[in-house]
């Protein structure tokens, strides 16, 4: 399947944004405009006695304080949670309060007990360390372990045990009977650490109110603007028509950028109290301690296989922390995701897990590149190649013996999901041919010649990609007397080129040049129904709208075209932007049609959930002396349907390896059990990848037609993460079953592989 796209030779954003002309949250600002700093709390768990502001109200330059009495009197604290799962005996999910700034307790290191707002940035900062707060120390936990211990302190007095949400998923007594009966029990328990996705731009917000229409603008980062305003409006209680969210450009996402937070909120108080514009910029010091964290997940896994290596059920038990605050996407990712991918790309008969959402001393947990799917594969194939090791079968043919084979799709899994076409084992075989697998035990030998451990791992993984929380995407296009054509959007790029993939759709269609093509994101006083950017939705959902969106207009304006030919619209004829008649020379063009009335459609399409999915390859190598994992190759054979551009294809998995690479190799947040303060709160401590550890990698296309997609595109963004963390692990695994390692925990640093051999 294809498609008449153009290929540009670059991005159309990429020479604005690195020239400097991009526009960030930072870079807006109103005439008026006050500053806002944030007073955090310095410890865990405590209650605050006491708050005294007089000193820094009376500072030079501040205009007022703001403490969590005004956020309770304003109503900002409700919180929600858009998971849709009931628990046990259908249960709800239980969401505490969370006030805009902390009243009368603090629960993270981090957490902001009050606001000062002032004539300038620095004069706020001054203000902010004259705060008095007096707090009484309480016990805390910062693992979901301590936080499920008997007798450990409670976080929320209406959350039992700290644990807002308990359920299962599956079938527990087919599970427990293909136990009973298996040749074979693998077992496994391991974490998904929990990471900080530190976009490039650090969180900023700017807040007007217009007391005429009790109305407020707000500018800041964000992954798209229904998805943002929706939220303010259900924590704050304002009517989302009275809801302005503005933003341009965005410096990364990371599903971080998804979530409301209180810091906005807090900003909205100060604004409508103040008359006045309100902006904040946030450090990167206070990314680290109120940002969203990611993953942040405790599995045990088991896989139960026959004589002949089918596998007959797998039973899990899921921890997953969600820190001090439930936030509005992290139950639902990390549960919804894993129980749709439970089966991985294998046929297991049957299927069991329980869930349990546990809240720690720490900062909130929400999504983050994959929300949950990562996690899910990385068990399912971990679990894979350590049965493989114990039965003692190569990890490619246990693989091919559990494949689901194409003619059995769609596939519906014993979980509920139902899986579209791919042909899983093709894509291994593809993978398997460039990166050389037959080859690896010389490769080893030749290592082994220079005293170094080699190892090679597989991950064949699938995910579900597509759903949104509105009902339909929506896209606005309109053509203009210029000869251009613009289309509006409510999706929002976060460096994953909008711009430059959605005039592709529509030049395409329209047979014009993209150049011709111009992307509005974010669109004020235009309310187009449509989902945010993440969960790698967004070429399915509002880059499927283009494409109909501009089919839309081709039939909108043959009947114009028809009218000024004096013909009727059948025998009118479209091609590269002008309309013709069979017989007649005469045409018109979209801009001679526009200069004479406005020419504009809203294209609409609602889609369900695709499955990409692809096979990783890694091989590693280790020198036993240090500790230090080198990273030899590393092959990507992906199926995300038909493509649109490669090059930016090719950049989105290339990142989202990195990103994976970076948590199996160093990237982990760690509090200190005892204080519950934040010990990885620099990129001093805290790991990031660099670009030359993955120097040897292809990435390869194995691709095979949506059908839930007009495009016939499948999501892309989050892949990467979901094949390399598994891959990774399980490379460095094999290189160490030699010295007697059959497991590692990420991160897999050089200290603690040192440790381990």
């Amino acid at each position: 399947m294809s498609h008449a796209f153009h290929q540009p030779a670059t991005r159309k954003e990429d020479l604005r944004l690195i020239t400097g002309a991009g526009k960030y949250a930072s870079d807006w600002n109103l005439p008026g405009q006050a500053y806002a700093c944030f007073l955090r709390s310095d410890r865990a768990h405590a209650r605050i006695a006491s708050i005294n502001v007089e000193r820094a109200c009376a500072h030079r330059g501040v205009l007022e304080v703001f403490t969590g009495e005004d956020a309770v009197r304003a109503g900002y604290n409700r919180p929600f949670t858009f998971i849709a799962f009931t628990g046990r005996n259908g249960a709800k999910i239980i969401v505490p309060e969370r006030p805009a700034l902390a009243h009368g307790r603090v629960r993270f290191v981090g957490e902001p007990v009050a606001m000062v707002v002032a004539e300038s940035a620095l004069a706020a900062q001054d203000a902010a360390e004259l705060i008095e707060v007096e707090y009484e120390d309480l016990l805390l936990v910062v693992s979901p372990h301590a936080a499920l211990a008997a007798g450990a302190v409670q976080l929320h007095d209406n959350v039992p045990g700290n644990v807002p949400l308990e359920l299962e998923r599956g079938d527990a007594a087919a599970v427990e009977a293909a136990f009973a009966r298996a040749a074979h029990v693998a077992r496994l328990a391991v974490e998904s650490t929990r990471v900080t996705p530190s976009p490039m731009e650090p969180r900023a917000c700017l807040v007007a109110f217009d007391g005429g229409d009790e109305s407020y603008t707000v500018h800041v980062c964000l992954q798209g603007m229904n998805m943002m305003r929706r939220q303010i409006s259900l924590y704050t209680g304002v009517p989302e028509e009275k809801l302005h969210v503005v933003a341009q450009d965005v410096g990364g996402g990371f599903g971080q950028r998804s979530s409301v937070y209180v810091e906005y909120a807090a900003l909205m108080i100060a604004a409508r109290g103040l008359g006045r514009p309100v902006k904040w910029v946030s450090t990167r010091s206070e990314g680290f301690l109120s940002d969203t964290h990611g993953r942040g997940n405790l599995i045990s896994g088991e896989l139960a296989l026959d004589r002949d290596g089918k596998f007959l059920a797998l039973r899990i038990d899921w921890i997953t922390d969600m820190g001090a605050y439930l936030t509005a996407s992290g139950p639902q990712g990390h549960i919804r995701n894993t129980i749709t991918c439970m089966t991985g790309v294998y046929r297991i008969p049957a299927l069991y897990g329980r869930y349990r959402v546990v809240l720690t001393n720490t900062a909130p947990v929400a999504a983050f590149r994959g929300a949950g799917r990562p996690d899910i594969a990385y068990l399912v194939e971990r679990l894979v190649s350590h049965a493989a090791y114990e039965i003692g079968m190569d990890p490619v043919e246990l693989r091919r013996r559990n494949f689901i084979p194409p003619e059995a799709f769609p596939y519906k899994t014993p979980t509920g999901s139902t899986y579209e076409y791919a042909e899983l084992e093709a894509c291994l075989d593809k993978a398997l041919v460039f990166s050389d697998w037959k080859g690896f035990p010389a490769r080893k030998t030749q290592s082994a010649a220079r005293r170094k451990l080699r190892g090679i791992g597989v991950a064949c993984v699938i995910e579900n990609t597509g759903a949104g929380m509105f009902s339909k995407d929506q896209i606005e296009l309109e053509a203009g007397a210029d000869g251009g054509f613009t289309a509006y959007s409510v999706s929002h790029s976060q460096g994953q080129s909008h711009e430059t993939t959605f005039s592709m759709v529509i030049a395409g269609t329209l047979g014009v040049p993209i150049e011709q093509v111009r992307i509005k994101q974010c669109p004020t006083g235009r309310m187009l129904i449509g989902n945010h950017s993440g969960g790698s939705r967004t070429m399915v959902g509002a880059g499927s709208v283009c494409k109909i969106a501009a089919d839309r207009l081709i039939e909108h304006g043959k009947a114009l075209a028809a009218l000024e030919l004096g013909a009727e619209p059948s025998q009118v004829e479209y091609a590269h932007g002008a309309f013709s008649l069979r017989a007649d020379k005469r045409k018109v063009t979209f801009a001679d049609l526009a200069r004479r009335q406005p020419v504009s459609v809203t294209g609409e399409g609602s889609f369900g959930t695709t499955f990409p999915n692809g096979c990783h390859i890694a091989e590693v190598e280790i020198d036993p002396e240090t500790g230090v994992t080198d990273i030899v190759s590393y092959v990507a054979v992906d199926d995300c349907g038909v493509v649109i551009n490669h090059a930016i294809v090719e950049g989105q998995v290339h990142g989202a390896i990195t990103q994976g690479l970076g948590q199996v190799f160093g990237e982990k947040i760690i509090y200190d059990g005892d204080s519950g303060q934040l010990m990885t709160g620099s990129f001093m401590d805290y790991y990031m990848p660099r670009a030359g550890m993955l120097r040897n990698f292809r990435l390869e296309e194995h691709p095979t037609p949506s059908r839930v997609s007009p495009l016939g595109t499948k999501g892309m963004g989050e892949s990467g993460c979901t094949g390399s963390i598994p891959a990774l692990v399980n490379a460095v695994i094999d290189a160490l079953r030699p010295v007697g390692v059959r497991h590692l925990d990420m991160p897999m640093t050089p200290a603690r592989v040192w440790h381990a051999i």
